[in-house]
C-alpha cells in the first residue's frame, strides 16, 4: 500500500501569521492534534501540534522544571526556548524541519519516518503542493482495514512445514544456528539454544502463520551466562 491509499486528504491548515491562540481554538474545534502550516503558495513551511503548544506563558506553563542539567544549556538554547513560549505568532512556534512523502510512498517507508523522528504525521505533497496527510492513526486504520485471512483447509506435511519454516528463517539475526526444529505430526517442537525467550516466541509466531501447523512445543535452553555475569 501507498500513502495515496490511506492519507487523509481533507486537511486542515494554518498559516505562519496566524497566533498560537487562533491554533489552538482551530484543534479544539475540529478536534484535531496538529496541522501542516502553509505559506501563500501553498507549499509546507512547517508543523505545529500539540506538543508545541503545551508550555506557554499564557497559561502559566513557561518554565522548564529545575534540573541539575540545566545548567548545561548554551544561551541560544534559552533563547529558542523563550521563543517557544512566548511569541505571539506560529512562525516562531512551528516545527520548521519538516519531512514529507509523496503519494506512492509505500507505508513502510512512512512508518520507518513516524518512528525514527518520533512524529506523529507528515504531509503528503506532490509537485511541492500539500495534497494529504497521513498519520498513525491511518497506518492503524488501514491495518483494522485488512480483511481477516481465510481459513485453510491445506495439510502440509512435517517435512514441508519445517521446510518453510527454516526457509523463513534464514538470515534472521534472531534465529541463529544453535537450534533445531522438528515437526511432528504437524506440531512443531523447538529445540536448542536461543539468546532470547523473545527469539523463541518469533520462531513460534513464524511456526503457527504455516498452514497446518497445530501447535508449538518449546523445548529450548536459555543461552548460558559468560562468567562473572
Amino acid at each position: 500500500m501507498r500513502a495515496s491509499d490511506v492519507m487523509t486528504g481533507t486537511v486542515i491548515s494554518v498559516t505562519p501569521d496566524m497566533t498560537v491562540r487562533e491554533v489552538a481554538k482551530i484543534f479544539v474545534d475540529n478536534g484535531i492534534s496538529g496541522a501542516p502550516v502553509l505559506d501563500p503558495d501553498g507549499t509546507v513551511a512547517g508543523m505545529i501540534s500539540e506538543g508545541d503548544l503545551l508550555r506557554r506563558a499564557e497559561i502559566g506553563t513557561d518554565e522548564r522544571p529545575r534540573t541539575s542539567w540545566l545548567h548545561l544549556w548554551s544561551a541560544s538554547h534559552e533563547a529558542r526556548d523563550y521563543i517557544k513560549t512566548h511569541a505571539p505568532k506560529v512562525r516562531d512556534v512551528m516545527t520548521k524541519d519538516v519531512v514529507t512523502v509523496q503519494p506512492d510512498t509505500s507505508l513502510a517507508e512512512v512508518a520507518a519516518i513516524l518512528e525514527t523522528r518520533r512524529i506523529k504525521r507528515v504531509p503528503v505533497t506532490k509537485a511541492g503542493q500539500l495534497v494529504g496527510i497521513l498519520s498513525r492513526a491511518n497506518l492503524v486504520q488501514a491495518l483494522a482495514s485488512v480483511p481477516d485471512e481465510p481459513t485453510s483447509d491445506v495439510t502440509l506435511a512435517d517435512g514441508e512445514i519445517r521446510a518453510i519454516l527454516m526457509d523463513e528463517l534464514a538470515g534472521r539475526n534472531w534465529a541463529f544456528a544453535g537450534r533445531n526444529i522438528v515437526v511432528t505430526n504437524g506440531v512443531v517442537h523447538l529445540w536448542g539454544i536461543f539468546h532470547s525467550m523473545e527469539a523463541v516466541d518469533a520462531v513460534r509466531v513464524a511456526a503457527q502463520a504455516i498452514p497446518g501447523v497445530k501447535g508449538v512445543e518449546d523445548h529450548t535452553e536459555p543461552y548460558p551466562a559468560m562468567p562473572g555475569i
